[in-house]
């Protein structure tokens, strides 16, 4: 099972989406998006060298979304992104701390439910914790 997250500046939760383990992440993008738990679309994404595709930054722009990923080392086409831009990726590590905030909930360390469903509840609720600790 995959899990993809979205996350703010401050590593606070976007967007979550639970699928299976099987497709890429660059087509799951637009599910997360759909499952974002506020009304506004995020203006970039950061991710990393799996992000990097001709096809996904186009599909992003038209919905006015900033992919920022560094570059494939086999990359055959022109590189699109500068060092201005890529200096954005340093702050990936947020999300990445979004991840070790949800394993705080011993829930959510192992999956023991057996429905997708269910586990996504559990997910929502520990995004809902940290929500809450963080505003109030």
């Amino acid at each position: 099972m995959k899990l993809m997250a979205v996350a703010d500046g401050a590593g606070i939760p976007v967007a979550i989406h639970a699928t299976s383990a099987s497709p890429h992440e660059i087509t799951l993008i637009e599910a997360t998006l759909e499952q974002r738990f506020v009304a506004a679309k995020p203006e970039r994404l950061i991710g990393d060298r799996a992000y990097d595709s001709d096809r996904l930054d186009a599909q992003l722009q038209i919905q006015g979304i900033d992919m920022i990923a560094p570059h494939k080392s086999n990359r055959i086409r022109n590189a699109t992104q500068d060092g201005r831009k890529l200096r954005r990726y340093r702050h990936r590590w947020r999300v990445e701390r979004l991840f070790a905030w949800l394993h705080n909930f011993r829930r959510l360390v192992t999956r023991y439910e057996f429905h997708v469903e269910n586990f996504l509840g559990f997910v929502h609720l520990g995004c809902m914790c940290i929500i809450l600790r963080t505003h109030f």
